[in-house]
């Protein structure tokens, strides 16, 4: 009798650990899929975006999980396969891999090799349904927002008139590019862009560069109003009245840039971004991402 219930406090205690992990896959999976992703015009790709990228996470865990509780041994096999498939992918047991990762995977398979949930179909209960209710509970507010955001479709050069700056900014093209780069790169294609912004000079035109972190700021906007934005450089924060979101005029919602560069720099080795959200954090020079572009503006 003693040695039934030490089983069943073994696995419900693996059934605990496993529930919480995997409600926090869930709720990174949604939080990160409407802030970086669903950026496709196509409602399928979007989806199959959300789920092989952002929720696959979860979904391997919970199904581990499932195994482990139906098949108790199996499932402690896979556990410690996912610790040593951790190891090879952090290239090394550092403290924090070992730790935060390796060993909690570890322990899971060995209180599922020993443990035994019952009942078992509360368990599974439970394993499915809190992922599945912090999904939807996470991800309801930014879908509103994503599915509520405003696109003109003018993808051309646009004249913004910000908060105190008026500014023309470069159309769909080198200077305004669906794709990543770094700030050396960004600052060489505004100085080499022709005048309309739509090709690319092999001699420097000096008509157009990157906007200053107060210039950014200060035309971000929410629903085609501007946000207020102010830089407050000292404190190197940025605060406005409404906050913006990846909208026309300024961003297309259908890239995959979420960061711009702005021409403001830290120091030698650190420049500024922006988020399409409007918070801005310093970065290095030297780092390129898919996702942190940037786009080109000149004097009206």
């Amino acid at each position: 009798m003693k040695q039934l219930e030490a089983h069943q406090i073994a696995g419900w205690i693996a059934v605990g650990f496993s529930a919480l992990i995997t409600c926090v896959w869930a709720y990174w999976g949604i939080i990160e899929n409407f802030h970086e992703g669903w950026y496709y015009q196509e409602w399928l790709s979007n989806i199959g975006l959300m789920f092989a990228q952002y929720l696959s996470p979860m979904i391997i865990f919970m199904g581990v999980t499932l195994v482990s509780i139906c098949w108790p041994r199996i499932g402690s096999v896979l556990y410690v396969i996912f610790a040593l498939l951790a190891a090879w992918f952090f290239k090394a047991f550092s403290n924090a891999a070992t730790f935060l990762l390796i060993i909690p995977l570890i322990g899971l398979g060995a209180l599922y090799w020993f443990g035994r949930p019952q009942p078992r179909k509360l368990a599974v209960s439970l394993v499915v349904g809190l992922p599945l209710l912090t999904l939807t509970i996470s991800g309801m507010g930014p879908f509103l927002r994503v599915s509520q955001r405003v696109n003109d479709g003018n993808l051309q050069a646009r004249l913004v008139n910000g908060n105190g700056v008026d500014l023309i900014w470069a159309p769909d093209g080198p200077g305004w590019p669906r794709t990543g780069g770094n700030w050396n790169e960004a600052q060489r294609v505004c100085q080499h862009l022709s005048e309309d912004g739509l090709t690319s000079s092999p001699v420097p035109q000096n008509l157009w560069r990157l906007p200053t972190v107060d210039e950014t700021v200060r035309s971000m906007a929410h629903h085609e109003q501007n946000s207020a934005g102010v830089w407050d450089a000292e404190n190197a924060k940025a605060a406005y009245k409404t906050a913006p979101d990846k909208e026309s005029p300024l961003w297309n919602v259908y890239s995959q840039v979420i960061y711009w560069w702005t021409a403001t720099e830290v120091d030698e080795e650190r420049a500024y971004i922006i988020v399409y959200d409007g918070k801005v954090w310093p970065r290095s020079k030297q780092f390129g991402s898919a996702y942190l572009g940037y786009r080109c503006v000149k004097q009206p």
